[in-house]
């Protein structure tokens, strides 16, 4: 076989052991978001080896959609750790065996101290699942290695019940955009589901003109706004809009008579207009989906303070 063939192949069986697991889900899953709800505490998430890295980053997940959480090595559980585990929290373990030692070995503590645990393995009879508050069935056929050994398929498929646990628990805990980017305030996520539309829109030197201009003139304001378009205001408030598309467009339809009209003849009335609270992320919503490239932003009487353009929004 070829790379590519290897690869694909590869590729085609990790795919297959993420959608075997559908059927797999059960009220054992549902308990476990039930579990987690109800959980005062934090959830501390444990695992060996390759386990391990999925447990890291499940924790990761979790943390950042609102379940307090975090990874622990059992290891260090058993040399003083074991102090982080308090009785308003709960553990999940991950093992695609559900026969670790170094798991097994701390299940009488969490049985004693009355703690809940999850497990996460490919096999239900195991120890670790039969000793578990409750169990998450991850199991595979095979692993996309060609020797049927490194761990692919099955870490694959672990993390990805993991995304479905945090996604399940997003809807359950009504987890919003602000919410996320609470926990996100670094990067450009963060910016865009926390700044407004007051934050960056233009508001000096804006392109407003009369209704009654006529056509040949707008034409020139249009350019020298550098915004490909004019925003139209009578009486102080915005009536319509024309872009450098209207215009385009108005130039082919009238011809001859393209100077005989006033931009109030040709302007696009009711344009798309926002308050100075909207958020960056909903603004690009509307531009992507009325496909125009810039909105307004207007006070509760509908005077013109700002433009908020594409460029605006590329934070």
């Amino acid at each position: 076989m070829t790379n590519r063939e290897i690869a694909e192949q590869c590729l085609r069986e990790e795919a297959q052991a993420i959608l075997s697991l559908i059927p797999q889900l059960n009220e054992e899953f549902d308990h476990a978001v039930d579990l987690i709800i109800s959980c005062r505490g934090k959830v501390i998430l444990t695992g060996v080896g390759k386990s391990g890295h999925i447990a890291a980053k499940i924790a990761a997940t979790l943390s950042s959609t609102g379940t307090p959480a975090f990874y622990v090595s059992p290891l260090d559980l058993f040399h003083g750790d074991l102090g982080v585990i308090t009785h308003d929290d709960m553990v999940i373990a991950i093992s695609h065996s559900g026969m670790t030692d170094e798991l097994l070995r701390f299940i009488p503590f969490l049985i004693e101290e009355n703690i809940s645990l999850i497990s996460m393995t490919s096999n239900p009879d195991s120890l670790l699942a039969k000793n578990s508050t409750c169990h998450i069935n991850a199991d595979i056929r095979r692993e996309a290695c060609p020797l049927n050994l490194a761990p692919t398929c099955s870490t694959t498929a672990t993390l990805a019940m993991g995304d479905a646990l945090a996604c399940a628990l997003i809807e359950r805990r009504q987890f919003k955009e602000r919410d996320f980017a609470r926990f996100h305030p670094g990067g450009s996520l963060g910016k865009r589901l926390l700044t407004r539309a007051r934050d960056v829109m233009r508001s000096e030197d804006l392109p407003v003109i009369s209704p009654d201009m006529p056509m040949g003139e707008t034409v020139i304001h249009v350019s020298e706004g550098r915004l490909g378009l004019c925003v139209i205001v009578e009486d102080g408030r915005v009536t319509g809009i024309i872009t450098d598309g209207d215009v385009r467009r108005a130039m082919q339809s009238l011809r001859e008579h393209f100077f005989e009209v006033n931009v109030g003849q040709v302007m696009t009335h009711n344009p798309k207009c926002v308050s100075p609270n909207t958020k960056i992320s909903e603004i690009q919503h509307i531009l992507q989906d009325n496909k125009i490239h810039a909105v307004l932003v207007v006070d509760d009487n509908h005077r013109l303070l700002g433009i908020v353009d594409n460029f605006s929004c590329a934070l």
